[in-house]
Formats: structure tokens, C-alpha cells, sequence
């Protein structure tokens, strides 16, 4: 199998890619539920996409006796049962041995229930959409199983979503699942692992902490907590956007893009989260309207972005929810350029700017103008948007850093680079964004 394309990094990344995937879902009454154990990192990260609680669905597959890799079929919860029958025929296993692998999996079944949920009941999931995850599916049968799981529980819909499969993946789970949401569906599928660079067995301690991370996010958002979408007003247009409040936010982080992307953005999504989980607001927003985004020298033109950061600033400083917190601004690429520009308008006053593999130099002139303490966050990776940091960052005159993040590229792909992102900008917000700041 050498030479074969790896399509994901980790699981992490297939899971973020999937969630950018299936962001209709965002704001439906949506459950997300994981198959253990490699599922569930996958799952975690859809969940968070989403907005949407998560659960595990136990599925235990029957492994052929000799060849246990090889599923013949697939148990459950509330006595789903799956069999393939076409693997029975090709291996010769018989009724008897099928009963030792299916008794010996319920056992199992049972333990991981005891294990991943403790005291707590399974999360409700009758007369809602049930997003049922795996790492990959090849053949099918563990899916099969999840998605009757969720029938048999009451879900209204199902929707079967994995990074990976093989091209005949919908005959294999014809009529179990609602919907299939697949990312790629490779000619040359062996194996599920096969696709990723780093396929390590997940244990039951990670699916416990995916569990227990995602509950935390929820109870943190469930009481006085506000996540909406927005219509914002900056100048003569008005721009979409989404703004999350968590109870007693200290300040509210606008988010302003880089060129070709959106207030969808998966790694703005994944630092905007990080930091509501830090009791930070944030606004996420398009820059220009969808008749603008036609024109590509509008996605390059620093002023009129900085113009709609600022305007969308002012606005966001007049609604009663937001009245009296700091800003900030987290610019990622082009939109850094913006972020900066901005800052040095005497109207916007942020309390802190932080830059993500940004194009500060962009901003010109206007760099000497910044009083705002600015972050700088570079890729090691990535040596001509670092050399580029390292001029502006000589231009500035206010309290500044820059940050260098090893081994990552311009985007942050690279596992863990995202996490550390998330973790500078948190600390660089947390510490500049106090009420005296304001």
C-alpha cells in the first residue's frame, strides 16, 4: 500500500473537514454520536462545528475468528444486531462460532457502557437529527448497526457522515441512514488507515476525555449564554455573522478573515470556540458581501476591509449584549493586514490584536499608527510570511510580540499547531482585555 494517498493528517483533521462539511446542520436540533473508539475524535470535532451535543453509539463489530480485522457483522445497544452475509459465505464461519464472537462482544458492550458514561443516561435523541460518525467505513456494518441504533432511540433523521470510504460505500449502507455525507470515496480502498498519516489505536481514556470536554462546553453555554446569527451593519452594507456571548464574557474577539474564506472559516472556528470556552465573545463576520467576493481585487483591498472592521466595531459596540465589553481582533492572513489597519483608526480602539499567519507588512503606514498590543503568530514552517512578520514587527511602536509556532506551515495543518494558536491568542486576549482596558 505504499505510494497510496493520505487524505488526513489525524483524526482531528478528518473531524474538522467534516464539520466544515456539514455546517447546514449548525442551529438544527442536532445529536452528534460518535462510534468508539476511533470515531469519537472525530465525532468531538464535529460536535464542536456543529454546536451540538455529543454521544458515543456503542457498536461492537463481530470479527471473523480467524481474521478478526474482518467484520462479519456488527451488535449494539438496545439488542441491534447486524450480520453480513456475504462475509459468512466467503469464510465458511458458522452459527455457532458467530454466537461466541457476538456473546463475547455484549460483554464488552456492556463494560464500555459502564466506562464511557458512568452514572449518566445516553443524551435524547427521539424526534432529532442524529449525525452518526465513524473514522471511515469499510464495510459497513458497524455503520449499519450505529445508524439502526439511532432508529430504534427515535432520531427523526439520521445522517451518516465519515472522511472516508469505499466507492460503493452508499449500496453497503443503503437504507439505514437519512442521508450519507462522505469526503472522499478513494478507487484504490483497502483500509480505512491507509488514508491518514497518523491512524494510532484511540483508547478509552481519550473517548472519556472527548465525553467529558464536550459536556463541559455544553453546561458552559446552557445558562445565560448567547450564540446567534447576526445581521451586521458596517456603513451602507450589511454582512453576516454569528455572535457568541458566553455568561459574563469579559470582551468580545471580531474575527476578521483572510482572502477566499468566510465567517465559516474552520480554524477561525476552532480559536473563536477555544476562546468562548475561556469566557470570551467573539464575532465571527464576512468582510465583503457575496456580489463583492465576485470581484477578487475586493478580497485584496486592505482599505475598504479595515473600513467594514471598524464600521462592524462600532456596531458591535452598540448592541445592548456587547455594551461595554473590550474588543479585540483576531486577523488571520490578508485579514490581519485589516486588523491592523483598523486598529489605528482612533474609533476602533481595540483592547489587543492578535495576527495568525498573518500579512501584517499590508498594512503599511499604518503600523507605526497601532497602540493596541499586538500578537504576532508565525509558523515555523512558514519563512517568508515569518521574514515579513519580522520587518512589521520593527515597524510597530506599541507593546507587541511574535510568537513562532515550530514545524507549522502557513495554515496550521499540522497537528497540535491549531491548539497552540488557540492557546497564545486566549492568553495574549485574557491578559489585555480586562475592563480597564476598555
Amino acid at each position: 500500500m505504499t505510494g497510496r494517498a493520505v487524505l488526513f493528517i489525524d483524526r482531528i483533521e478528518a473531524g474538522r473537514r467534516l464539520g466544515a462539511r456539514l455546517e447546514y446542520l449548525r442551529g438544527q436540533d442536532v445529536v452528534v454520536l460518535g462510534l468508539p473508539r476511533g470515531g469519537v475524535p472525530v465525532a468531538a470535532e464535529v460536535a464542536d462545528a456543529l454546536d451540538a451535543p455529543l454521544d458515543v453509539c456503542l457498536v461492537r463489530k463481530l470479527g471473523v475468528p480467524a481474521q478478526p480485522e474482518l467484520g462479519m457483522g456488527a451488535i449494539g445497544e438496545d439488542g441491534v444486531r447486524v450480520i453480513n452475509q456475504d462475509v459468512l459465505r466467503h469464510t465458511g464461519v458458522g452459527q455457532a462460532d458467530l454466537g461466541r464472537v457476538e456473546a463475547h462482544e455484549r460483554e464488552v458492550l456492556a463494560r464500555r457502557a459502564a466506562r464511557y458514561r458512568g452514572e449518566h443516561a445516553p443524551v435524547g435523541i427521539a424526534g432529532r437529527t442524529a449525525v452518526v460518525v465513524d473514522d471511515g467505513v469499510a464495510t459497513g456494518s458497524t455503520a449499519r448497526a450505529a445508524c439502526r441504533i439511532a432508529r430504534a432511540r427515535g432520531a427523526a433523521r439520521i445522517v451518516l457522515a465519515v472522511p472516508v470510504a469505499p466507492r460503493d460505500f452508499a449500496r453497503r449502507v443503503a437504507g439505514d441512514a437519512d442521508e450519507l455525507v462522505c469526503l472522499d470515496t478513494p478507487a484504490d480502498f483497502f483500509a480505512i488507515g491507509q488514508f491518514y498519516g497518523d491512524f494510532t489505536q484511540v483508547d478509552d481514556e481519550e473517548v472519556t476525555a472527548c465525553l467529558r470536554e464536550a459536556a463541559r462546553r455544553h453546561e458552559r453555554f446552557g445558562t445565560g449564554s448567547e450564540d446567534r446569527e447576526v445581521a451586521v451593519a458596517a456603513g451602507a452594507v450589511r454582512l453576516r455573522g454569528r455572535l457568541t456571548l458566553p455568561a459574563g464574557a469579559t470582551g468580545v474577539v471580531v474575527f476578521a478573515h483572510g482572502s477566499g474564506s468566510s465567517r465559516h472559516s474552520p480554524r477561525n472556528r476552532f480559536v473563536a470556540e477555544g476562546l468562548n470556552r475561556a469566557g470570551l465573545g467573539t464575532l465571527l463576520f464576512d468582510l465583503l458581501t457575496e456580489a463583492e467576493e465576485r470581484d477578487r481585487r475586493n478580497v485584496f483591498d486592505i482599505a475598504l476591509l479595515a473600513g467594514r472592521l471598524a464600521g462592524v466595531t462600532g456596531w458591535l459596540r452598540e448592541e445592548p449584549d456587547a455594551e461595554g465589553l473590550a474588543v479585540g481582533y483576531f486577523g488571520a492572513s490578508t485579514g490581519a493586514a485589516a486588523a491592523l489597519w483598523a486598529a489605528a483608526e482612533p474609533s476602533a480602539r481595540p483592547a489587543a490584536v492578535v495576527s495568525r499567519g498573518g500579512r501584517p507588512d499590508l498594512a503599511g503606514a499604518r503600523l507605526s499608527e497601532v497602540t493596541a498590543p499586538t500578537l504576532l503568530v508565525v509558523g515555523g514552517a512558514d519563512p517568508q510570511v515569518l521574514a515579513l512578520n519580522r520587518e512589521a514587527q520593527a515597524r510597530l511602536h506599541c507593546e507587541n510580540r511574535l510568537e513562532v509556532v515550530p514545524g507549522a506551515t502557513h495554515l496550521f495543518q499540522e497537528p497540535g499547531t491549531l491548539e497552540q494558536v488557540t492557546e497564545l491568542a486566549r492568553d495574549w486576549f485574557t491578559d489585555h482585555m480586562a475592563p480597564a482596558h476598555v
